[in-house]
């Protein structure tokens, strides 16, 4: 293998790596949203990316409408949807404080619609068609999908428009206090239960635009959602918690980690590659690679 070597293979190869984690990038923010304000692990967050890459998926089917119009439509919706999941299921935890009965309703949620999934769609592989999913870029000799490319943008805009809004609105700087220590934001005058469903309300919107991501790039079917929230879980531990840059370029690592093991050692060994890094990451560095450690006195 090692003699195929060639400097324009391994550009493609991290490339690739690039492109193709800058989804779980997505993943990872909205993540790490909600982490920071209920300080829970939202595994359906995974399943919620997928649920959304359907709508995409029939939108296009049944209305002809583009995967990437259709985020005019999606990303409303899939906010709608995080202030309803919210409002109707984890305030009630939330009040209470009890982290354990926000994981279960998690859990009960990633199940639930991933029976939904299954019953409305079935358990056959898609992939969205567009006019442009053929289109390749190929600068240099190096292949680039466009609709990779274009996930990179969104994933770029995303991380750009989430961090304006965390650091320059009242609001933002509010979920941003409510990340940090929820009582002292409490003592201040911020409403928690308006700083998380805000923060419920970014995350699902963002698992949105990665549904969006997902469609024209790998095949999707109602499971491929848990391994979703594992990589996005992976992501998050690579790049730190509470760091927008960091959970994208957790990603991105991912990716490449995926990309560069793949070709390595094998397909078969490239998540092992990942969770190793994972392992390793959560030893050493447990809080995130980009993200400024804090000496203890």
């Amino acid at each position: 293998m090692i003699a195929y070597l060639s400097f324009e293979l391994i550009v493609q190869l991290v490339v690739n790596g690039i492109l193709y984690g800058t989804i779980y990038g997505i993943a990872a923010i909205g993540l790490s949203l909600i982490f920071g304000t209920m300080r829970i692990i939202f595994l359906a967050q995974g399943t919620m990316i997928i649920l959304f890459t359907y709508f995409g998926y029939w939108l296009l089917e049944l209305a002809g409408i583009d995967p990437f119009v259709s985020l005019l439509i999606v990303v409303p919706l899939s906010m709608i949807i995080g202030v309803l999941l919210y409002r109707s299921l984890f305030k009630e935890s939330a009040e209470m404080d009890d982290k354990n009965a926000s994981l279960l309703l998690a859990v009960g949620i990633m199940f639930l619609v991933n029976n939904l999934m299954l019953v409305m769609w079935s358990a056959n592989p898609r992939m969205a068609n567009t006019a442009y999913t053929e289109v390749v870029f190929s600068p240099m000799g190096i292949t680039i999908p466009f609709t990779r490319l274009i996930a990179l943008g969104l994933a770029i805009l995303s991380a750009g428009l989430l961090t304006l809004f965390l650091k320059k609105t009242y609001l933002g700087m509010a979920v941003r206090a409510a990340s940090e220590n929820m009582l002292y934001a409490t003592l201040v005058g911020i409403n928690p239960h308006r700083v998380n469903t805000v923060a419920f309300a970014i995350g699902i919107g963002l698992a949105g635009v990665a549904g969006i991501g997902v469609l024209q790039i790998v095949p999707f079917d109602p499971f491929f959602g848990f391994t979703f929230a594992l990589k996005a879980l992976i992501a998050l531990a690579l790049g730190g918690i509470g760091s927008v840059f960091g959970a994208l370029m957790g990603g991105i690592l991912l990716g490449l980690l995926e990309s560069l093991g793949s070709f390595f050692v094998g397909g078969g060994w490239a998540e092992a590659v990942a969770f190793g890094a994972f392992l390793l990451v959560l030893m050493f560095r447990p809080e995130g690679l980009f993200v400024r450690s804090v000496k203890k006195a």
